[in-house]
């Protein structure tokens, strides 16, 4: 009787052992990969995190939801509205950086979003002492601008140009400022974060 060829089925003997079929990852849903703003107990801004931190935070009692979205989470006994702000229930000491991190967003952010010379839509910022002349890249020297005005002061001063700042630059404090200017806020997050109306989401 001839010999079954390598691999093939024969009776009493299975054929080659197939890979089971991988099991199906669910897609997580987008209100889960949101982002949450969370508050210390004292309503003081602390972080933001992702919307699934916060529903495992809200779902173990640590945290409870302050404002919410219209998405809401199910499992097979909860159902519960996706947290847009939450706020733990025990207040949590964070060593806050001495300073504020200059950046552009923040800047736009401290200016309103408009420039400081003539008040219309800022697209850049300007060293009110140039850096040509000793100006430093300080919170102290650094302003919004629209693009017409940097472009004419370029490299001239204040005194040249007879031009007034409003109010001298300065360095913003808070804890809200740890989370502005590094990235988007959320409209939903202004009334814990002191961010006036101009400042774009």
């Amino acid at each position: 009787m001839p010999r079954s060829a390598p691999g093939s089925s024969t009776a009493g003997h299975p054929g080659p052992r197939r890979d089971p079929v991988p099991p199906l990852v669910p897609v997580p849903s987008p209100a889960t990969t949101a982002a949450t703003l969370l508050l210390n107990a004292t309503y003081e801004p602390l972080c933001v995190v992702s919307s699934r931190r916060a529903i495992v935070l809200v779902l173990a009692a640590k945290a409870e939801s302050v404002d919410v979205a219209t998405d809401v989470v199910h499992s097979e006994t909860v159902s519960l509205p996706v947290p847009v702000v939450a706020r733990l229930t025990r207040y949590v000491r964070v060593p806050y950086p001495a300073s504020v991190p200059l950046s552009r967003r923040a800047v736009f952010t401290r200016d309103g979003q408009t420039c400081v010379y003539c008040g219309s839509s800022a697209t850049s910022i300007d060293h009110v002492v140039p850096r040509s002349r000793g100006g430093t890249h300080t919170w102290d020297n650094v302003v919004a601008a629209c693009r017409r005005c940097n472009h004419t002061k370029a490299d001239r001063s204040l005194a040249e140009l007879g031009w007034k700042l409003p109010h001298p630059p300065h360095t913003p404090s808070g804890a809200a400022w740890r989370l502005l200017g590094t990235r988007t806020v959320d409209p939903r997050w202004r009334e814990w974060l002191g961010v006036p109306e101009s400042v774009s989401a």
